[in-house]
């Protein structure tokens, strides 16, 4: 009898659950669109997105690279030049 119930009892949720995302599943998934869209939306009127009006081949540089200050440290020891030996 214990059995018999059980398994009647999970038959039920099983519809039950099934019955109420027929009904649920297309809010969630137009809230998820709506989300999605408005998301979209936003990084398009975010300040930072720039339109380039580069044209094709051109190069384009927003700032400019900081510079290396190890490259010219002085400390670094003498260079010494070398003559390549056959």
């Amino acid at each position: 009898m214990g059995l018999l119930r059980t398994i009647i009892i999970i038959i039920l949720v099983y519809y039950i659950i099934k019955f109420v995302m027929r009904l649920l599943g297309p809010l969630m998934a137009r809230k998820i669109m709506e989300k999605a869209a408005e998301n979209f939306e936003n990084q398009f009127n975010n300040p930072y997105y720039k339109k380039s009006n580069v044209k094709e081949g051109e190069t384009f540089i927003e700032k400019k690279p900081e510079e290396d200050t190890h490259l010219t440290d002085d400390n670094e020891g003498e260079f010494v030049d070398y003559e390549e030996v056959d």
